[in-house]
């Protein structure tokens, strides 16, 4: 095992796990980069790995937790928890981004923030967990990360949908249905969108490199806004 690169040091210390450092490296390599260097591997299997460790994680967890829920809101409860959207909170909550290779293409989309592309490198580094350290390790790093997401599963799920969410809850509140209005700004391959929302007296804001991620991210935050009034 090679000593893991100065740069990718402090996610080391941040995650709190010994990882070896070509698995490291692997997890932390989305196919847009493998695909303009010579094909090299990237960090599609480790994904497909690291999702099975997460979801036996969350149900184990959810399960022992709440033994009141019945089948279908534990499922509910478990798909907001790993939705790509929560996973992404996760990777922006540790830095993730600042250590993904991307292709060119990616990087000048903004690819370091994508939902996508944090929610599956977590996945990715779970599984590298995995195979340097263990199921045990792999297990206890997963719960370390999503615990916030545990805490407040009302929120994840509206993630999942929050343009959906956030109109059941202005027809709740007997509130005027949600009205977007969208603006854009840079050049074309780098386009900036802000989404605005309005339900009744509030109004909310949203940024995104496409309109529906603008107008998701400025729903999430309506449906914040209207669920703190309760």
């Amino acid at each position: 095992m090679t000593d893991v690169p100065g740069g990718r040091r402090p996610l080391i210390d941040t995650l709190g796990i010994v990882i070896d450092p070509d698995l490291l490296s692997l997890a932390l390599t989305h196919r847009s980069y493998a695909y303009e260097n010579g094909g090299t591997p990237h960090n599609e299997r480790l994904e497909f790995l690291g999702d099975s460790v997460l979801g036996q994680a969350v149900t184990v967890t959810l399960f022992t937790r709440h033994p009141e829920l019945d089948e279908g809101s534990l499922a509910k409860r478990r798909a907001s928890v790993v939705s790509t959207v929560a996973l992404a909170e996760v990777a922006r909550r540790i830095g993730l981004g600042d250590h993904v290779l991307l292709g060119r293409g990616e990087e000048q989309t903004g690819g370091r923030d994508k939902d996508s592309i944090l929610a599956d490198t977590t996945e990715a580094i779970i599984g590298a967990t995995y195979l340097s350290a263990g199921q045990d390790a792999a297990t206890s790093l997963v719960l370390r990360l999503i615990e916030p997401l545990l805490a407040d599963p009302d929120r994840y799920g509206a993630a999942m949908d929050p343009k959906t969410s956030l109109q059941e809850l202005a027809a709740r509140r007997q509130a005027t249905p949600p009205e977007y209005s969208i603006e854009a700004e840079g050049p074309d391959h780098n386009r900036v969108f802000t989404a605005t929302v309005r339900v009744g007296e509030v109004s909310a804001t949203g940024i995104g490199t496409s309109k529906k991620t603008a107008e998701m991210a400025a729903a999430l935050e309506a449906w914040h806004t209207l669920s703190d009034d309760d």
